[in-house]
């Protein structure tokens, strides 16, 4: 009986970011401030002139191809990283006007426009290469192997368990093997 070998899903070779990230400066102390009930509203008018209603914090993805992260929510600061692969998961912490302070997995944090970012859910596989089950069961057999940095489209979680996909592939890991998903967070 032959038995098939699984799939190796690689990391683009490119870097993340192509340049070194710069201290950065500060932003509007208005720009941490949400809607969240019992907490006043900025005073500055233009902080929430377009909120997106969504909480805070919450997963994104990147949608451009390239993307600028800016040590402040504005043209006017300075670019510390410039992001090249689309759909790269990002943790949005805060929002100013059409400005989203955004984490990633590395835990890198600053500010993007909304317009760089989508709603749809991808991970991106941590630390060392993991393991996708055909079944959420750490039984079941092993389906593909991604390396790190590997980012895969989520089409659902629950429990201890997220289906991902990428490259026509897909299988099951454990949600604590990428960045990109709360830890109680149903998907789908």
């Amino acid at each position: 009986m032959h038995r098939a070998t699984p799939f190796l899903l690689m990391a683009l070779a490119a870097p993340l970011a192509a340049q070194a990230p710069q201290a950065p400066q500060s932003a509007p102390a208005d720009a941490s401030r949400t809607a969240e009930p019992g907490k006043p509203e900025p005073s500055n008018k233009d902080a929430v002139k377009y909120r997106s209603g969504l909480p805070t914090p919450r997963f994104a993805s990147l949608r451009a191809k390239r993307a600028f992260m800016r040590a402040g929510p504005g043209k006017e600061y300075p670019v510390t990283w410039v992001f090249i692969r689309t759909g790269t998961p990002l943790e949005v912490t805060a929002e100013w006007n059409v400005w989203r302070r955004v984490r990633d997995a590395d835990g890198t944090e600053g500010w993007m426009d909304r317009a760089m970012l989508s709603t749809d859910r991808t991970v991106q596989i941590i630390r060392q290469p993991r393991e996708l089950r055909a079944r959420p069961d750490v039984g079941s057999p092993i389906v593909l192997r991604a390396e790190p940095g590997v980012v895969m489209r989520v089409t659902m979680c629950a429990d201890r368990w997220c289906r991902v996909e990428g490259d026509g592939r897909s299988g099951y890991m454990l949600r604590e093997h990428g960045f990109g998903t709360y830890p109680q967070e149903t998907i789908g």
